[in-house]
């Protein structure tokens, strides 16, 4: 592996396997693989990624999703493209393996990528104040990036790397926020109706970034199954939820930072 391949981000990675497909295929593969890719950070070294993460990504995925194989398969062409390309020592590719027990609950069909996220209008206020507030601080960066690329030699241009990273969570977050609020529906703020997580509950959650809904039943750490999407109170997942309402807007902690969902349904 060159020391090209050795500095390649996952981004630029991403980017490359992309230009390399046939626009019908790219249209296809595009959001699944920026996904992954948004998962572990977009300027992380690809070559960097290990198998084992490879492997438990699979796992932040429901299998009641009717696209779950597919999904899979696009981000599994995504890593084998890349072992071809010398961009990582191993086929990762290998390691993506879909779980077993794929039955699916039933069928999602396709989604609305724009449905309604419910805020209170102190929450729409100070998302509003914070998407202008990014917008000003792009521009800056915009200007950053400038003053660093000046310098030609980008192999040592530390500054010019920093100022992308930044701009890569910032253009993140500005999207993350104008999705959301094209489709706020402004709410009172009673709560007294909404259901609260508990363990036994089912709870579908909904990527606030791509729209995509996961389904999972919270269960205690000793009747975990992630093959059937039972997942317990101890995971990322059921630590975020749990104890927290229907209608919620949660963080959950990823290797490459914070992913927002909000909780659709809570059932018992």
């Amino acid at each position: 592996m060159d020391s090209s391949s050795q500095s390649l981000s996952l981004g630029e990675a991403a980017s490359r396997f992309l230009a390399s497909l046939s626009p019908e295929e790219r249209n296809s593969s595009q959001q699944e693989v920026y996904k992954f890719v948004r998962w572990y950070g977009w300027e992380r070294p690809f070559a960097g990624l290990t198998a084992p993460e490879v492997a438990n990504y699979a796992e932040r995925l429901s299998t009641s999703d009717a696209d779950y194989a597919k999904k899979l398969e696009l981000v599994r062409a995504f890593l084998a493209y890349a072992r071809k390309k010398g961009w990582s020592k191993t086929n990762l590719a290998a390691h993506l393996k879909t779980k077993s027990g794929k039955t699916r609950l039933r069928s999602l069909g396709k989604r609305n990528l724009t449905e309604a996220v419910s805020l209170t209008q102190e929450k729409y206020t100070e998302l509003k104040a914070e998407l202008a507030a990014l917008k000003i601080k792009r521009s800056q960066v915009i200007d950053d990036i400038r003053r660093a690329a000046a310098d030609k030699d980008f192999r040592e241009n530390a500054p010019l790397q920093a100022a992308r990273e930044q701009y890569s969570q910032l253009e993140g977050r500005i999207r993350e926020l104008e999705e959301t609020l094209k489709s706020v529906t402004i709410i009172g703020a009673k709560q007294d109706a909404k259901l609260k997580v508990s363990i036994g509950d089912n709870v579908t959650l909904c990527d606030l970034v791509s729209g995509e809904e996961m389904r999972y039943k919270i269960v205690s750490p000793k009747e975990v199954a992630p093959t059937v999407g039972k997942i317990s109170t101890a995971s990322p997942i059921g630590k975020a939820i749990i104890g927290r309402y229907q209608g919620d807007i949660v963080e959950i902690a990823t290797p490459a930072g914070k992913l927002r969902y909000q909780i659709k349904q809570v059932e018992r």
